[in-house]
């Protein structure tokens, strides 16, 4: 009776410590299930609320990282730039900035000049990177590309030196022979020579002045506000008018042929300060005896058909270094010679910037000794007034280019009186 009691008691006994040693070991489970583990901190890392909707709104590229420095969050700007590649920020002296804000908290910025991907010219972006603690972890980089900020601050101390120079050159020009005359004044020969030299630097001056209007105006102005068809006969006899007396004094033949009763639609003032600068070009470049031919012709392009304008000499003609520039701010083939026929270097730049807002394009064949042909290519009226209607925001950047090929002769022209 006392053993049967004992063994009883030793059964509960077992029961009881099973009992709550499974109990125990549930709750454990439990816990270790809701307990976060060490590597999934570490390789999960959550964004603050709201971050990921400011990154995905700025116009900078923007890189987050852990602190493992693994690319928590980019933007598809910095995988442009090459700042992430296989999940790591590749820019070295940006990991540094990020190791450094990390450990002290800092907000850093700095200046870098990064190689371009891609091209085998040694070009390079130029970037500002801006890093910045973001929360007890992370670290946050901006980077915004500087490279065509920089490009236009260039173009503007360069037009502005250009500017500074092609001003000083006939100013000082007309003060110099102003004392002459006034040195001269007893001698009436050399005060009419002085004079007349007075005259020319005071019409170079203007025409610098003029030109530099005139292309600040069709940089800035939207030609297709105005915009109406224009016969392209119209265009192609006021750029003869207007250098016909040049070109009479060289016994140069002016002539015109192509297609008749084409249209372009645009700006009518424009367009024929754009073709009456290639005549004139033409016409200053050419020697004496010769001939500049003006044609036009439609042609087919994938856009829709286009109104092609070629302006022909048989001038010096322009070395293929020189083709690549030629539509550059005072940028001259011949300074010397731009000097004895008032060049003021603006004229192909005012041509570039014209036939780009009116969505055409610019081009150039020559060779050296046997003459050049400037093509200006524009949509027809109608193609073109649909595209204004439909897209009134123009590329400005599209402009003079080089043709590698000789142009296609186009029909024969005929002389005008």
């Amino acid at each position: 009776m006392d053993v049967n009691a004992a063994v009883a008691a030793a059964a509960a006994i077992a029961g009881v410590l099973t009992g709550v040693i499974a109990m125990l070991a549930f709750r454990w489970s439990e816990r270790d299930q809701k307990r976060p583990t060490r590597t999934s901190l570490h390789t999960d890392p959550v964004l603050p609320p709201g971050v990921d909707t400011v990154l995905s709104v700025l116009r900078s590229s923007a890189v987050v990282l852990d602190e493992a420095d693994a690319v928590v969050k980019a933007s598809s700007a910095a995988y442009a730039l090459g700042l992430v590649r296989g999940g790591k920020l590749a820019i070295e002296p940006m990991l540094q900035m990020a190791r450094d804000t990390r450990r002290d908290g800092e907000i850093r910025q700095v200046e870098l000049d990064l190689p371009r991907r891609g091209t085998g010219r040694g070009e390079a972006l130029a970037v500002s990177a801006r890093v910045a603690p973001l929360g007890s972890r992370l670290v946050l980089l901006l980077v915004e590309d500087l490279t065509e900020a920089r490009r236009i601050e260039a173009v503007r101390r360069d037009f502005v030196a250009n500017v500074s120079h092609e001003l000083k050159t006939p100013v000082g020009a007309l003060s110099l022979l102003s004392e002459a005359v006034m040195d001269a004044s007893d001698d009436p020969e050399a005060v009419q020579r002085f004079a007349g030299r007075m005259q020319i630097e005071a019409t170079r001056l203007t025409n610098l002045v003029q030109e530099l209007i005139d292309l600040s105006r069709v940089q800035n102005d939207d030609p297709l506000e105005d915009a109406e068809p224009v016969r392209v006969d119209e265009l192609v006899a006021e750029a003869i008018d207007r250098c016909r007396h040049q070109a009479g004094t060289k016994q140069i033949t002016m002539a015109a042929g192509g297609t008749a009763d084409l249209h372009v639609w645009g700006n009518r003032g424009q367009l024929a300060a754009a073709l009456g600068n290639l005549v004139e070009n033409a016409v200053n470049y050419s020697p004496a005896r010769t001939r500049v031919g003006i044609a036009a012709r439609r042609v087919n392009a994938p856009g829709g058909d286009q109104i092609e304008l070629a302006v022909t000499d048989q001038g010096i003609g322009i070395s293929d270094k020189d083709k690549e520039r030629i539509f550059e701010r005072f940028y001259r083939v011949d300074p010397a010679r731009s000097r004895q026929t008032g060049g003021t270097g603006l004229g192909l730049a005012i041509v570039k910037h014209v036939v780009a807002s009116h969505g055409g394009e610019v081009t150039v064949w020559s060779a050296e000794n046997q003459g050049s042909t400037f093509t200006l290519r524009l949509p027809e009226a109608g193609m073109a007034r649909d595209r204004a209607q439909q897209h009134p925001d123009l590329d400005d950047e599209a402009g003079g280019t080089a043709d590698s090929s000789p142009y296609e002769p186009l029909p024969a022209p005929e002389v005008l009186p």
